[in-house]
């Protein structure tokens, strides 16, 4: 019997997921979003680029039939709104929330059984509305943030480096956002520490873009946001999953008191496989590190009591 994934969101991010989850054929692949015809529409596109590609994928496109979800092994939810001029972030919050809520309280209906994995932004925050909403254990949400933001830091460090991409390793811990902490001491080029190869200012440097990578892309765009690399990020994920990799990644999950913080989701390393988030792995920080992360535990805990008091 065939995998099957669902995509929520037929957008940029949505759209590029589904594209690389059929062309990996890691699973039949189902897209539901509320503009009627865009789905069906992109479905149709994708499959019709199935013999190119050589794939036997099924990819199905429906608008806000979610009964087409029934039996799938993981839902990437990448529907929502982008904060645009103007718009306060409690505004961007419960906007959000309120179609998060929405389309998890479908997908419980209907796949009961399934790994969640949130691309949604503010994405930490957007996991406690999924996890609440759905009522699933806490191992079957998870948030698509590290893998991007480690995958970021090592795109840097190879451009800084002239080195190839899959000789850098990176972790990047904490909040989607500008609170967010890279790791130098666990950063490496084929094993050998980024803090043997590169000064400390160019490691900061690298360091800050990797914070201001997103909005570094939003500049450049003028209108829209990444969704190569994110999509890319959560397609990762979905493999680990799918494939019982037991992969050890940086996602967003729901910690219980490791790395002294309690009942919040934020980015630590986790090993993924078959049953979603199989296993928290606490590495040893630094005071700093240590202080960094939990500035940044405390920039979700603000963004999660926002939620209860926007009700």
């Amino acid at each position: 019997m065939k995998n099957k994934l669902t995509v929520v969101g037929a957008g940029n991010v949505g759209a590029t997921v589904a594209m690389r989850v059929a062309e990996k054929e890691l699973a039949d692949v189902v897209i539901v979003d509320v503009l009627e015809g865009v789905p069906a529409g992109k479905a149709l596109d994708l499959a019709e680029a199935a013999p190119i590609e050589r794939h036997d994928a099924h990819i199905t496109g429906v608008t806000n039939d979610y009964s087409a979800a029934q039996g799938s092994d993981i839902v990437v939810i990448t529907a929502g709104i982008p904060r645009k001029p103007g718009m306060s972030r409690d505004d961007l919050l419960s906007t959000n929330a309120g179609i998060m809520k929405s389309v998890v309280s479908e997908i419980a209906k209907v796949a009961p059984n399934a790994i969640l994995i949130v691309v949604t932004n503010p994405l930490d925050a957007m996991c406690h509305v999924a996890l609440d909403t759905s009522g699933f254990d806490k191992t079957k949400v998870i948030g698509m943030a590290g893998v991007l933001d480690s995958a970021r830091f090592r795109t840097f460090i190879a451009m800084e480096l002239n080195v190839s991409v899959d000789n850098t390793h990176a972790f990047v811990l904490g909040a989607h956002g500008d609170t967010m902490v890279p790791l130098p001491r666990y950063s490496s080029v084929a094993g050998i520490p980024i803090t043997e190869l590169l000064s400390a200012e160019r490691i900061e440097a690298l360091v800050e873009r990797t914070r201001k990578g997103g909005g570094e892309i939003v500049s450049l765009l003028k209108t829209g946001s990444a969704y190569y690399a994110p999509a890319s990020a959560a397609v990762e994920m979905a493999e680990a999953i799918l494939k019982d990799k037991k992969k050890i990644l940086p996602c967003v999950t729901y910690l219980q008191g490791e790395y002294g913080i309690q009942n919040l989701f934020i980015g630590v390393p986790v090993k993924l496989g078959s049953a979603g988030v199989e296993e928290i792995i606490e590495i040893m920080l630094t005071p700093e590190e240590h202080e960094a992360l939990q500035k940044s535990a405390q920039a979700v805990q603000e963004l999660v009591d926002d939620l209860k008091r926007l009700g």
